[in-house]
């Protein structure tokens, strides 16, 4: 028995080792784990046809501006045109709708002033005469009656041509000419949306980025709205970690918390934009076998140099302490 007595020692001794590894509680802040994303920005043309232009290549850097692939233009040229062509035509009607008559025109109706005014003179001369005759009695009524009308009618022949003048001086209709401005109007909107079609064909990176891929190559028909080209812009790249639910209170967008990962040079920081409001499982491949069926959170965090991170890249974050 007394042989026994340091087997039974050492025993029980790793029985309540193991006991209090099990039970024990783990400290809290023991680093949690979590990996880069970069979220894709993707970019296509509005209008199907044949790549013709092909400036970048999967993992190329690109500044906000550059040019990144071209499709055929021809189709779309042609429509600019024509627009083109409907607008200048629209205006130049506007414009029109805003004159008089032509030169031409008005040197007629000009004439035909000229004429009735002698008319009125010579029938105000042969009224005179009349009128005279009468009073002296060498002329009948019915005579004075007759060179009074032919004065009337001469006189409202001058106003006629008169007023047909000063119509030839002004321009259309108010709503005619309101119509020739609305379409004059239109077809500019219609110009500039065949411009911004065009240019549609040729996207230009919106801001600084990395080329993730290349789906079409130059001379490969693509559809329209099917993307050509993938970025991940360097705004769009992120932490993304997970924190037990005793502590997700510490983890408040704005706070900021640091990070490290293989080949990153040390130390960095990153601020958190965002913390999941429901919970989950630990995912069982981040985590050890001990703390899986534990519920978690999903937090996301800005690095402060996210051009420097490659998506995927495993990170260890230091766990935030206090509120």
């Amino acid at each position: 028995m007394k042989k026994l007595r340091p087997v039974i020692i050492v025993v029980v001794l790793l029985a309540l080792g193991l006991l209090a590894w099990r039970f024990w509680p783990r400290s809290h802040a023991e680093t949690l784990s979590g990996y880069v994303e970069g979220e894709p920005l993707y970019l296509s043309a509005a209008t199907s046809g044949t790549v013709t232009g092909l400036d970048v290549q999967r993992g190329d850097r690109v500044a906000a501006g550059a040019p990144l692939f071209q499709i055929d233009p021809g189709a779309a040229s042609a429509e600019t045109a024509q627009a083109a062509e409907a607008l200048r035509a629209a205006q130049a009607q506007a414009r029109d709708a805003g004159k008089g008559q032509r030169p031409s025109e008005r040197a007629i109706l000009e004439a035909q002033r000229a004429a009735a005014r002698a008319q009125a003179h010579e029938a105000e001369l042969a009224y005179g005469r009349v009128r005279t005759l009468f009073q002296r009695g060498f002329a009948a009524r019915a005579r004075l009656d007759q060179a009074q009308a032919e004065l009337d009618t001469a006189r409202a022949q001058l106003r006629e041509t008169e007023r047909r003048l000063d119509v030839a001086e002004l321009g259309q209709r108010e709503d005619q000419q309101a119509a020739a401005s609305a379409r004059a109007s239109q077809a500019g909107a219609a110009l500039t949306e065949a411009e911004v079609r065009a240019r549609l064909l040729a996207p230009v990176a919106p801001v600084s980025a990395r080329v993730e891929d290349v789906f079409f190559q130059r001379g490969e028909w693509a559809p329209a709205n099917q993307p050509v080209v993938a970025l991940i812009p360097d705004d769009r790249v992120k932490l993304r970690f997970f924190v037990r639910e005793t502590e997700v209170n510490r983890y408040r967008p704005g706070r900021r918390l640091t990070f490290t990962c293989d080949s990153c040079g040390g130390q960095r920081a990153a601020v958190v934009t965002w913390v999941s409001p429901r919970p989950e499982f630990t995912p069982p491949v981040i985590y050890s076998r001990d703390s899986r069926d534990k519920l978690v959170f999903l937090v996301e965090a800005r690095p402060d140099r996210p051009r420097e991170l490659t998506p995927g890249l495993p990170i260890d974050v230091a766990p935030l302490q206090g509120r």
